[in-house]
């Protein structure tokens, strides 16, 4: 099993990715866009990737998510990351549905 610390580090990695990406995760659970076991399985997904630190680096090179305005939002996650499929299927189904995220815009820096 996973330690806290392990947990809550690729928790906070997973949420920044999709921060950078314009998907705010808290809005799509609360709209049933993703589930709670999805979250979970995405997070069990992140916690085994090979290289963390790549993920570290690319998210430092993208922004941080206070930064977005300078800046669009990215269209997809690194083709390194495990929850690549997971985050492009979010970030067009809210698009398309015109909430919870924000293509081209600020993201939510909520915490």
């Amino acid at each position: 099993m996973f330690g806290n610390r392990t947990l809550n580090r690729h928790a906070a990695l997973m949420n920044r990715m999709a921060e950078t990406l314009g998907i705010d995760l808290e809005e799509a659970l609360r709209r049933g866009k993703i589930s709670s076991a999805e979250w979970r399985d995405a997070l069990v997904d992140c916690v085994g990737c090979d290289d963390p630190a790549s993920c570290v680096h690319w998210l430092a090179e993208h922004g941080a998510p206070e930064d977005r305005l300078k800046q669009p939002a990215e269209e997809h996650a690194p083709d390194f990351c495990n929850n690549r499929l997971m985050m492009d299927r979010l970030h067009n189904a809210l698009a398309a549905a015109g909430d919870g995220t924000q293509p081209g815009a600020a993201a939510s820096t909520r915490e």
